[in-house]
């Protein structure tokens, strides 16, 4: 499974890390994930949730 917010499908980012002498290589950046139980309309899961979502209120954590 892909490394994606549940809630706001947020996933990696891809770019170029760019040195002094202007040489590109590759670079990924991945969000911050945190794997929570949290209530779901199938029921109490552990998705991958963002700390955005989890910080907004987005997630009904589950007891």
């Amino acid at each position: 499974m892909p490394k994606v917010c549940h809630i706001c499908e947020k996933g990696p980012v891809f770019g170029h890390s760019v040195s002094h002498s202007h040489k590109a290589s590759p670079k990924k950046w991945k969000p911050n994930l945190q794997r929570v139980r949290a209530q779901t309309p199938a029921g109490v899961r552990q998705v991958w949730v963002c700390t955005r979502c989890l910080r907004s209120g987005k997630v009904a954590k589950a007891a």
